[in-house]
């Protein structure tokens, strides 16, 4: 209808204008091109030291944790993502913010309503005419209308407005892969503790069982004659010393379960118990490695970190609007016939249409003083983004030092151990002929405990510190079918 057409015409002119406040730019990417001094890892020809090597080329799967080659690891992972509350909380909050953007979105429209009333009524005829043509003075009327009001849009405050809310949107969004990166790698590294734990409870059972033989030789020959009371004594003492070595162990693997259990969405009550040792994982031989450069497209944190500029940004040019006039356009149109029948009859209808031009004239700075906290937030925001992308730098070069100091110390351990097991070989057979005293049986027995542990823990270390630079590079999120992500911020 022509109203119709006027509003158009009205609205069209007005809805090409520009948005007030700066249009975001990208921070620029790091221009260094490595990390630092980092080398790779030292290969040997050892059975516990495997050679791992950096592959510029190397894409990085969003289940990087399938390189360990355990079917146990991998159903672990599988269900902390099915399961963790964390995880659900994150995409919650996407989904949120998913519906507020889209709800902004709609004032880029009119809004439309439309109302039904009727009215009894009595004309006051002492003092005013019959309301109805009748000239009775008892009415009804029956008022039907609809009601469109629009606020355009001029300096763009609605656009920016979209803009920070899309821009938050990308903040939930990122923050939802990186509670997905970090659960599984938390589940990885838990997993990993705890095999170890397992393996140094092993160890100190094989040491218990293996210093009660001892003192068993140790006591039968002092009852021939051959050793003294002493040396029993301090035998019984080693033996004391490797039991008492078993309970911390034990109790830090029951914790590492109760945490794997919390990871996994279940109260450790109902944990099925794991068998999983380190023999069972293998180690992951070819590793990924991105420039400084990617890494502001590959972490979430850093990606997030932009979104929030991104969002500050916009919000200077709300506030910059919300300093400059704004137009409202309104409509309604109606029929209020005397009875329900007579609906849009000749004569029973009405229309109405109206514009307005508000501005802030005086209001004691608060609008300058709120567009200038939003700049400073907007400088806070890009301060926290470099403090971020630094931090991102730093993790992935520890990540690399880590892995290359891992390498030589397990070379290290691994050859103590040998050595040490060399030792005490030697030492026992000599015992068992009498050629040497038993205090340097007891010194090499000691050495190969320590040796043995510390073992255990090197594989230990190497292990987590490649879950770490996995998590470090991003975790690989980009490789899933559209981010990960579905519509409704659910993952896939």
């Amino acid at each position: 209808m022509s109203t119709t057409r006027l509003i158009i015409a009205l609205l069209a002119p007005l809805l090409a204008g520009c948005a007030v406040g700066p249009d975001f730019e990208r921070p620029a990417a790091p221009a260094a091109q490595n990390f630092g001094p980092t080398a790779p890892t030292t290969p040997t020809a050892t059975a516990e030291q495997v050679a791992q090597s950096f592959d510029p080329h190397a894409e990085l799967s969003d289940q990087w944790w399938h390189a360990y080659s355990s079917r146990a690891l991998d159903a672990l992972v599988a269900q902390a993502l099915a399961d963790n509350p964390g995880l659900d909380a994150a995409q919650a909050a996407l989904r949120q913010a998913l519906a507020l953007t889209a709800a902004q979105r709609g004032y880029y429209l009119p809004t439309l309503s439309a109302g039904l009333g009727a009215s009894s009524n009595l004309t006051a005829v002492g003092a005013l005419a019959p309301a109805a043509a009748s000239g009775n003075p008892y009415y009804t009327l029956v008022t039907g209308q609809l009601g469109i009001s629009y606020v355009v849009d001029v300096f763009g405050a609605n656009r920016r407005a979209v803009e920070s809310l899309a821009a938050q949107e990308e903040v939930a969004r990122f923050q939802a892969e990186a509670t997905r990166i970090t659960l599984a790698n938390n589940v990885v590294t838990t997993a990993i503790a705890a095999a170890a734990l397992r393996d140094q409870i092993d160890a100190t059972e094989k040491t218990i069982a293996v210093e009660s033989d001892l003192l068993a030789i140790l006591e039968r020959q002092r009852r021939l004659g051959a050793v003294s009371m002493a040396d029993v004594a301090a035998q019984q003492t080693a033996l004391a010393q490797a039991r008492q070595a078993l309970p911390p162990l034990q109790r830090g693997l029951a914790q590492q379960n109760d945490l794997l259990a919390t990871l996994l969405g279940k109260t450790p009550a109902d944990l099925q118990p794991s068998s999983l040792r380190l023999d069972d994982l293998q180690l992951p031989q070819s590793l990924p490695i991105s420039l400084p450069a990617a890494l502001v497209d590959q972490r979430p944190d850093l990606r997030a970190a932009e979104a929030e500029l991104h969002a500050a940004s916009a919000n200077v040019g709300i506030a910059v609007a919300a300093r400059l006039p704004q137009i409202l356009l309104v409509g309604q149109l109606g029929n209020s016939p005397n009875q329900l029948q007579n609906m849009f009859m000749p004569g029973t209808n009405f229309w109405t249409l109206a514009g307005g031009l508000t501005g802030p004239i005086f209001d004691a700075g608060t609008l300058m003083f709120r567009q200038r906290a939003a700049q400073a937030a907007f400088e806070q925001a890009g301060a926290q983004y470099r403090a971020v992308a630094l931090a991102a730098m730093q993790n992935v070069a520890d990540c690399l030092a880590a892995l290359d100091t891992d390498a030589n110390a397990l070379a290290a351990a691994a050859a103590a151990e040998q050595a040490a097991a060399r030792s005490l070989d030697i030492a026992r057979r000599q015992l068992a002929l009498g050629q040497i005293a038993y205090a340097q049986v007891l010194a090499a027995e000691q050495a190969y405990q320590t040796t043995m542990l510390s073992l255990i823990q090197a594989r230990a270390a190497r292990l987590a510190d490649t879950a770490a630079l996995f998590q470090a590079l991003g975790g690989g999120w980009w490789n899933r079918p559209a981010n990960g992500l579905d519509s409704q911020g659910a993952m896939l």
